[in-house]
């Protein structure tokens, strides 16, 4: 799977997990140098607290697009540091 703005892969795995709906990348099939951590967060009541990162390509910015869970609950230690996307972030198989 490929996770793809503006024609520019930022993360590539073929080992996703899928959380409903959504494919959670690995954190090293991401590439670090498109990340910024931002300011905002989530609760999910089961995952727990997301914390989100914006891409930064070509002086181009995407804020908020992708998310993770640093520390999850226990039902979702399986995605612990996996990068999810939505938005203008298109996921291709």
């Amino acid at each position: 799977m490929k996770a793809v703005w503006n024609h520019i892969v930022v993360a590539e795995s073929d080992e996703t997990i899928m959380v409903e709906g959504n494919h959670y990348f690995p954190p090293e099939s991401i590439k670090e140098e498109y990340f910024k951590p931002t300011e905002k967060q989530s609760m999910c009541q089961w995952k727990g607290l997301a914390d989100y990162y914006s891409l930064e390509i070509d002086g181009e910015e995407i804020e908020n697009v992708s998310w993770v869970y640093h520390n999850p609950k226990k039902e979702a230690e399986n995605i612990k540091n996996y990068f999810a996307f939505y938005g203008d972030v298109k996921i291709l198989g």
